[in-house]
This record gives structure tokens, sequence and C-alpha cells, in this order.
């Protein structure tokens, strides 16, 4: 039998917020009384307002978008930052064979969606063709060392929306940790990341994202964080409907399509939320059936919330189940 948690001498918790990325941010915090949290909140913010400045597709001054308006053939030393989060991207995008690709920025705006979209509309056949040849992950290419380059081959839009709000989590937690705050939990639009322990002497727990239109018919899953991340994607949160098909927002760079058998939720749980975000994405591109395959055979803490016919159809792999504090 477990002893219960002991308090925290000397803690209190704190909860900051913001906005950031087109959603928002929140930390809760285990802090000294005397500390600082305005310096905490500036602090947080300048975190994630570097990853904006270099990754947005909002923003035409970020690394980003200048790389994506750059010409055929030129090379660009990025920073660290942005490194990161691309090399990570590209492993992800060879681990899942093209399920996840970070060069879709032309198929984005093609469908109407992101930073240049003008909302949903089915794309022609060769506006569709054209953005298809100009995306594809294993076109992009570094040189040298420290700083390495990266190559514009022509016509690649870089997009990073799935996997740089994980960053954005990860970075908020690693600069606290390095400010000497014992525990907390960090949230930018959904993704979270936990380490540490509350006040009261407990882990974190958060409440597994469905899907609002199925919340009544499921049970509702919690997980404790503690040095780990979670992320949820699927067609819950940005979806449409034409021609009496459901698409989800999410594209399919192999088919240059938006995904139409999306689950309403994909949940992942990762070392960092960076893999998390993305890995969330890529599942949720192969689908329920193949997702959770892939998913098990690797090892991976996922979990499924598809569209049934009688309702909401739920699996997770053995590593998640192993993870959940409570689940239906």
């Amino acid at each position: 039998m477990s002893s219960p948690p002991s308090i925290v001498p000397d803690l209190a918790l704190a909860t900051l917020g913001g906005q950031t990325m087109g959603t928002t941010w929140s930390v809760k915090l285990s802090t000294a009384p005397q500390t600082d949290l305005h310096r905490l909140h500036a602090g947080i913010q300048a975190q994630l307002d570097e990853v904006v400045a270099q990754m947005s597709t909002w923003r035409e001054d970020s690394h980003l978008s200048r790389y994506n308006e750059a010409a055929a053939g030129s090379w660009h030393a990025l920073p660290a930052q942005f490194q990161t989060v691309l090399g990570c991207a590209l492993e992800i995008a060879q681990a899942s064979d093209g399920a996840f690709d970070p060069t879709l920025g032309g198929l984005v705006a093609a469908w109407g969606f992101g930073a240049h979209g003008r909302g949903f509309a089915v794309p022609g056949q060769d506006t569709l063709t054209q953005a298809l040849q100009r995306a594809g992950w294993r076109r992009l290419q570094w040189r040298g060392q420290a700083p390495r380059e990266l190559l514009q081959p022509g016509g690649v839009q870089l997009d990073l929306s799935a996997i740089a709000k994980g960053f954005g989590v990860d970075q908020v937690a690693r600069w606290l940790r390095s400010r000497g705050v014992l525990g907390g939990l960090v949230e930018v639009g959904g993704e979270l990341f936990g380490w540490g322990l509350r006040p009261d002497g407990a882990r974190w727990r958060v409440l597994v994202e469905t899907a609002s239109e199925l919340d009544a018919d499921t049970a509702p899953c919690v997980l404790a964080l503690d040095g780990d991340a979670v992320a949820t994607s699927g067609d819950r949160w940005h979806r449409f409907e034409a021609g009496g098909t459901r698409y989800a927002h999410t594209l399919d760079a192999r088919s240059g399509q938006p995904v139409t058998q999306a689950a309403a939720a994909v949940t992942v749980l990762a070392h960092s939320a960076m893999e998390a975000d993305a890995w969330a994405t890529a599942l949720t591109v192969m689908g329920p059936t193949q997702g959770l395959a892939f998913a098990e055979q690797r090892g991976m803490a996922a979990r499924f919330v598809a569209h049934g016919a009688q309702g909401p159809v739920i699996q997770a792999t053995r590593a998640f189940q192993a993870r959940t504090v409570a689940c239906g």
C-alpha cells in the first residue's frame, strides 16, 4: 500500500497565463512565497515570443517566412531552436514514412488554411499538383557544422505548426527549471508538460481531451505527469464538411488531401511535448487502424477516440494504458 504524498513545505501554487501562437498559454507552478512572479511571467512570454519570431507562418519577418520566400539554390543558417525543431520534424517524417511532413505550407495554402488561406476551398488539380511537387521532406538538405545551413531547393514552404507549439512548451519548462522552479505544469494550446510535484506533494494530473460531442458518452481519462508531455490531435478542433464528407484540417502529404477518416482525438504521451505534438499529428494522418498498430509496434503511449456508428470507439496502446491514473 503506497504512502500518501507529503506536503512540500513553504511552497504555494501560482498560476500564470497569456497569449501566443494564436492561442493561450498557462503555467501552474510550485513556488516559494518570495518568488517574483512578474519576472517569471515576462520570462515565459519571452521564451514563447522567440519561438514565434523564428517559426511563425503568420509573421513575414520570421526566420521561417524568410526561408520560404528565398531563392532556389540558396543556403540558410538557421537559429539553434529552429534547427532543433526541424531536425525532430525530419526524424519523425522519416520514421512515419511521410505521415508527418514539415514542408506542407504550399498545400496548406492551396486548401485555404493557415496564414495565407481564405477559408476552405477545394483546389483545382493543377494547383494541387504544383503544391505537391514543391513539397516533400526529402527535398531538404543540410550542409556544414555549427552552424549548419539548410538548402532552399526552390518552392519549399515550411510549416512547423504541428510541432512548434510542443517545442514552446518544452522551452518554457526548461527555462523555468533552470530558474530553480521545482514543479510545474506548462500548457500551450492544449499541449502539456509536467515535472516535479504540486505543493500538496501530488503529481500533476491532467484530463485527456476527447471531443466535445463525445464527452457525454466517454469516461474521463486521467494521466499523471512527472517529466512527461502529452499532446492531442484530431478532427475535434478543426474540421469541415463538403459533399457529405468530413475533412480534418490535417493534410496527408502523400496524397495532398485532407484526412477524411481522422479520429476525433489522438493523444500521445512522450518525453517531450515537441515529440508528442508531432506524433499526434502523424498518427492522425495514419488513421485509427494503421496508427494504433504502428504505435503499438513502436511501444508508443497513444490513445485513439474514433467515430463509430454507435458512438465513440476508444482504443489505446499497452504503454498508454500503463500510464493512466484513471481511464474509461
